[in-house]
């Protein structure tokens, strides 16, 4: 049996239980350089635990999928956040999961806004990186070091993920 979740918009409020929307709406931000640069300020909590722990900052290019997207696994990081910032102001998709004794609950999709970025805290469910029509270019701060920082959850029944009309 499938299960059908349309993404709605990412919103700061709406994602707070899996971690932080990475944008300049409603930031804290001065100026900075003599005035000719303004710094939006402590966007995201970056989260690097155990053995030689350190912060990573690679560029991921991610291929889009087909919609409805037929997911049946989501990962998350037990050691580590991690970010995802857009390199070109298109909107993708970000599916997180409630984390229950049982695994990951119910997903839910969001639609970010053209350049936004989200952080997923430490141990956040979430589908991998998805763009949508094209392939896409996104800066990524996440966790290097010793241990594994990676586990996978099968769903026993795939979820359809929709695009809200029109996007």
């Amino acid at each position: 049996m499938t299960r059908t979740i349309t993404a709605t918009s990412l919103t700061a409020p709406s994602f707070a239980a899996f971690g932080d929307v990475i944008g300049t709406d409603g930031a804290d931000h001065f100026p900075i350089n003599g005035g000719k640069c303004m710094r939006y300020h402590d966007l995201a909590r970056v989260e690097a635990e155990g053995p030689n722990a350190r912060v990573l900052v690679s560029i991921f290019r991610g291929t889009p999928y087909d919609f409805p997207l037929r997911l049946a696994m989501v990962e998350r990081h037990p050691l580590g956040s991690q970010a995802f910032i857009p390199l070109a102001p298109r909107p993708f998709v970000v599916i997180v999961c409630p984390d229950t004794p049982e695994g990951p609950g119910e997903p839910q999709a969001f639609l970010t806004a053209p350049g936004q970025g989200v952080n997923y805290r430490r141990n956040t469910w979430h589908a991998v990186l998805t763009p949508i029509g094209e392939p896409q270019d996104f800066v990524v701060v996440d966790r290097g070091g010793d241990g594994s920082n990676v586990e996978e959850f099968h769903f026993s029944h795939a979820y359809d993920i929709r695009l809200p009309e029109p996007i």
